[in-house]
């Protein structure tokens, strides 16, 4: 089995242009190839699993993985997928959030001469003429047929503002300087830019006429990575500040059982044989499977030792343990006291169990948090420094454990 033909297997593909040719030049490692990564927040998360791992898999095979940094396209702001404009970003929190990308990234892909390559599009995107972009580009794109896009269409009702209209031409510029300036002659995005990533063949084919059309390939991933890695309105990060290993364990854990044996086949690295074999599991042993999930993705981003203190702290607590050492802790400082010491809500957002502390006294009134094993139903609770000193275990839920000292 090729490499192609793996992807297929492993349900990553979803429409692809010129499948022969892709075929052919997967398998035989002469792809180069590109996916881009806006940078709208300080790390990447949970549903970028997709992407990653992708690079990752093509990489091994001997294609060149071009990681493309979306300095400049962040800027504008991507409309697919969205129901409201995204929030303007300064230069400065888009050149941090680029920073952050790149560290997260080299635990996936191997950069270097001859290797994987990292660009950022403001490089080319922010110098850019716009009577000079309009006329060399602009004249190549119908405004009826950019219309007629998913991306677009469902944001016309709600308003869809000039500045994010731009998007498609600036995602499809990309791949025509990645195409003349790197070599770049595969694209990979999720199914939802199929427009955008068709524009930027469109041009390229218009641009550099038919010859340089049979080597502009385009293939899409599933858009199941969009819908990964959010949970209770919160994002799954793969940074450990942000989301913990023993955390992010849990998120895979707990997945549901319809989709365990999809996350495995598309995300880890196991056999197919190995996962052909899981999918006549049933029952009891679909939580087996799901531990092996959490293992095997929080090994990934967080490295085998943090993923076995998640599986041992994972396991102390299903057998009844509630003093794992590596349980997730939050230490709050005496600034967070007040006169009577601090309120359940107040620590249950501050540890991250909750978004609001609205969410928090629902939670609280509907009986589902424990303080240390016992029930708590008021949500005008407080907890003195003393009582912070000696620790607090808060459970939320059947799963969610966590332990609060100052």
């Amino acid at each position: 089995m090729g490499i192609y033909e793996e992807l297929v297997a492993r349900g990553l593909i979803a429409q692809v242009t010129n499948e022969s040719e892709i075929r052919e030049m997967i398998n035989s490692g002469k792809a180069t190839f590109y996916i881009g990564f806006d940078c709208t927040a300080d790390s990447l998360t949970a549903g970028h699993f997709m992407a990653l791992t992708l690079m990752k898999r093509l990489q091994m095979a001997g294609n060149k993985p071009v990681a493309l940094i979306g300095g400049g396209t962040t800027m504008i702001g991507d409309p697919s997928g969205r129901t409201d404009m995204r929030k303007m970003l300064t230069k400065e929190d888009i050149d941090h959030n680029a920073e952050c990308f790149k560290r997260q990234m080299e635990r996936f892909i191997e950069f270097g001469e001859g290797k994987a390559k990292m660009v950022n599009n403001a490089d080319w995107l922010l110098n850019l003429n716009y009577v000079d972009l309009l006329r060399e580009v602009g004249a190549c794109f119908s405004v009826n047929n950019m219309l007629r896009a998913e991306c677009y269409k469902q944001r016309m009702e709600k308003g869809l503002s000039f500045l994010e209209f731009n998007y498609m031409i600036m995602q499809s510029y990309d791949f025509y300087y990645l195409y003349q300036h790197y070599g770049c002659n595969m694209q990979f995005g999720g199914d939802d830019q199929w427009s955008n990533m068709l524009g930027g063949t469109e041009l390229i084919r218009r641009k550099l006429g038919k010859d340089a059309h049979a080597m502009t390939i385009t293939l899409l991933t599933d858009s199941q990575g969009k819908k990964m890695g959010k949970t209770a309105g919160n994002a799954v990060w793969l940074d450990a500040n942000k989301t913990s290993p023993y955390e992010f364990f849990q998120y895979w854990r707990n997945v549901a059982d319809s989709d365990v044996l999809k996350c495995i086949r598309m995300l880890t690295f196991l056999p197919l044989e190995q996962i052909d074999e899981m999918d006549k599991w049933e029952g009891s042993e679909l939580n087996k499977a799901k531990e092996i999930l959490a293992y095997e993705l929080t090994k990934l981003v967080h490295g085998e030792e943090e993923a076995e203190k998640a599986l041992a702290a994972a396991k102390n607590i299903f057998a009844g343990g509630k003093d794992s050492a590596d349980m997730p802790t939050v230490t709050l400082s005496e600034d967070d006291l007040g006169e009577n010491g601090i309120g359940i809500l107040d620590i249950m957002v501050k540890s991250g169990l909750c978004g609001s502390k609205s969410e928090a006294r629902t939670l609280v009134t509907q009986g589902g948090v424990s303080v240390n094993e016992e029930k708590l139903t008021v949500p005008a609770t407080f907890y003195t420094k003393e009582q912070l000193s000696a620790g607090l275990l808060i459970q939320k839920g059947k799963k969610k454990f966590i332990k609060v000292n100052i």
